[in-house]
């Protein structure tokens, strides 16, 4: 917001004295900001249907705080098509014949919204089927991207796995120039859990930088690195080989930034040449080629629950 122009000496009142207007592409003066989501409201909101509870839909812009709530849950339709009973269109057809029933009422309008975790839901009287949790391992390679759209129609980790496993999403991020280990799930607490920064799960990579490495590289990576976040600090650094013109090291994070890697490198003046995650708490990526992806184990998933929470 512009500051303001008046001067202790003019006054408010001062005649001939410009009123201060804000500046046109500045957000109008009292506008109300939105409101930060709470931690995780937002990788929630990105899970499976039958993962957590529903999340309502997003704020539109300029919305102010003391509009109506968000109506909570799905459409009904993007319920039905997840749950295997057509395309949305074919499901809207289901809704406007009578049809399909919430918690023993028959529902004809295409805007009913529910959730189905918590509510009953019947199509010609048979309850929906369970959507079974799925949870992949994915080596992304370079140039993919960890996102569910993008307008530019650029190529994306999701599709890399078929269309069997139905909607699933990234757990965490690896950027579009970075490579190797990723999970995808449709289970909204799984990747909750991983996410969140208080469960600390490590995640292992292998770095190449650019030039021979200093000795004290690892200490003062692990004492901390000044970005624009603040400090930030790798767990683990170890330095695995050095070359003629490169170094390759191995560092552990339990807390990750955007590119935090390679910013930190960057600040002592080593420029990343490839970044490829090696593992995420106990799962490994192995002999995986890039591009391949495989399902998790039981064991795997249950270490990765509980991987943080002896820290």
């Amino acid at each position: 917001m512009p500051r303001s122009n008046q001067s202790a000496r003019g006054g408010r009142g001062e005649p001939g004295r410009r009123k201060n207007r804000p500046h046109p592409l500045s957000p109008a003066r009292g506008q109300a900001r939105g409101k930060r989501r709470p931690v995780g409201e937002a990788r929630r909101s990105a899970g499976s249907l039958f993962a957590r509870p529903a999340i309502g839909s997003k704020k539109q812009a300029g919305a102010k705080e003391d509009d109506a709530p968000r109506p909570q849950g799905h459409r009904v339709q993007k319920i039905l098509a997840a749950a295997g009973y057509g395309s949305r269109r074919e499901c809207e057809e289901l809704i406007a014949t009578g049809r399909v029933e919430i918690d023993g009422k028959i529902v004809t309008e295409l805007g009913v919204r529910a959730d189905p975790l918590v509510q009953r839901i019947r199509v010609d009287g048979e309850s929906l089927p369970k959507t079974r949790p799925v949870y992949l391992a994915v080596n992304k390679p370079k140039g993919f991207l960890c996102t569910h759209r993008d307008q530019q129609g650029r190529r994306r980790v999701i599709d890399l796995v078929p269309d069997q496993f139905g909607r699933v999403f990234p757990v965490g991020r690896l950027d579009q120039y970075s490579e190797g280990l990723i999970l995808l799930t449709n289970d909204g607490a799984f990747a909750e859990q991983l996410a969140h920064p208080r469960f600390e799960v490590p995640k292992k990579y292998q770095v190449q930088v650019a030039g021979e490495v200093e000795p004290d590289l690892p200490r003062r990576l692990q004492k901390g690195i000044h970005i624009a976040e603040g400090v930030v600090q790798a767990d683990e650094v170890k330095i695995k080989s050095r070359h003629a013109l490169s170094s390759v090291l191995e560092i552990v994070l339990r807390e990750g930034k955007n590119r935090e890697i390679r910013r930190m490198l960057a600040r002592i003046g080593h420029k990343v040449l490839t970044l490829r995650r090696i593992a995420i708490g106990p799962v490994k990526l192995g002999g995986m080629a890039p591009g391949e992806y495989r399902l998790l184990t039981k064991q795997e998933v249950a270490s990765l629950y509980s991987a943080g929470k002896g820290r």
